[in-house]
């Protein structure tokens, strides 16, 4: 062959490094705090409701190309009742095959090849392979470490925009930081994005994971934003299901149907019986929610505990359910070396944050742990790792 198999737009995308370190884990034995994936399931009865949905037939054969319609007016309640947000669940709603998939559907709908994409640095790994399969150009805007956090640098992110600025790809609350964007910080993004003429895609599927004072402020629900906003919401973080994959954006008609227009060439549909179950599981009452926040939030304490003693530098989340921590105060300086290191020396898999920049550099001493795990198997992996200190 003279030319390579794989395009040359993915040609910098190997294997993600999810895979590699989940199956070291695998290979190692070692506790994974690596993949963010819960250990345990999600609420039994809305599980059953899933086994149910089966049994009755209801999505069982391809369901409604936008979703079906009782899960479009679970989001649009939703959006409503939490946030102020009004949907028509017919127009403004669009089911996917979780944020993933939405992710990538509203990049290959909105993108044109050249445009600019601002995104917020560190970033999931699929951003950055969202915008090169549409043909855009990333430009990355670095959230720094500053007093135990991360912050945005609003003068940078106004630096970034140009003529060829196409949209700002947000998350919020950010993984891997854990940084929850404050509603003042919001509020100069959508200023920007207002003036400039710029769309803004937000992930938000961690928008019931926050802890302390923290508060989650959809982007959308700002001045002048409504219209130009597509939010991406997902049931897996929420309700501890990530294999079932059912994600949603809500936007203007226009942009679901732009969206859409990229979606049914991707997945067509998804996850049919789950849809019903995801539904049931939106209107769930409040105490759910508390009780998953209080539950996170003590798991973040414990862990955050032990790396502190273990000796890592920690940065404390306001939301999501990952930590990052500087590794230099043990001595080292490349994540993934430390990365692959750590289960033969502590019997605990983690992952890099390097990987989630474009600027590996500034990536380079920070590493990941995942919390969604059992008590038990934190406490024993915080006993491991207090073998580095």
């Amino acid at each position: 062959m003279t030319r390579p198999p794989l395009n040359r737009r993915l040609a910098e995308f190997g294997t993600t490094i999810f895979a590699e370190m989940s199956a070291l884990a695998a290979r190692t034995g070692s506790i994974n705090l690596g993949q963010g994936f819960p250990d345990t399931d999600g609420p039994e009865e809305i599980r059953e409701a899933a086994v149910r949905a089966l049994r009755e037939g209801h999505g069982n054969q391809y369901p409604p190309g936008p979703g079906v319609p009782e899960l479009r007016t679970a989001v649009a309640d939703h959006q409503r009742e939490r946030y102020g947000l009004v949907y028509d669940p017919d127009t403004e709603v669009l089911v996917t095959a979780g944020a993933t998939e939405a992710i990538a559907a509203a990049l290959l709908a909105l993108v044109e090849p050249g445009d600019e994409v601002v995104a917020l640095e560190p970033y999931y790994d699929s951003y950055a392979a969202c915008v090169a399969m549409a043909g855009g150009t990333r430009v990355p805007v670095t959230l720094r470490p500053h007093e135990g956090t991360y912050v945005l640098d609003l003068d940078e992110l106004r630096a970034a925009v140009t003529d060829r600025t196409r949209l700002i790809l947000l998350n919020t609350p950010h993984n891997p930081t854990g940084t929850v964007l404050t509603r003042a910080e919001l509020t100069a993004v959508a200023e920007l994005a207002v003036e400039r003429d710029l769309l803004v895609v937000t992930d938000e599927v961690y928008e019931h994971l926050v802890f302390d004072a923290a508060e989650h402020v959809p982007i959308a629900s700002l001045p002048g934003m409504r219209e130009r906003t597509v939010t991406i919401g997902s049931a897996g973080k929420t309700f501890s299901f990530t294999g079932w994959k059912v994600g949603w954006i809500t936007a203007s008609p226009g942009l679901t149907a732009a969206v859409r227009s990229a979606k049914q060439f991707l997945t067509y549909v998804s996850s049919g019986p789950f849809q019903y179950a995801v539904a049931e599981a939106l209107r769930l009452p409040t105490a759910y929610f508390d009780g998953l926040r209080a539950d996170l939030s003590a798991k973040r304490d414990l862990l955050c505990e032990g790396l502190a003693q273990a000796g890592f530098e920690v940065y404390r989340p306001a939301g999501t359910y990952f930590v990052t921590t500087d590794i230099r105060p043990l001595g080292a300086t490349d994540g993934f070396a430390f990365c692959r290191s750590l289960p033969d020396r502590a019997g605990v898999v983690a992952i890099p944050n390097a990987v989630f920049y474009d600027h590996r550099d500034r990536g380079a001493p920070f590493v990941r742990f995942a919390f969604c795990k059992r008590t038990e198997v934190l406490e024993e992996a915080v006993a491991r790792l207090k073998r580095l200190a």
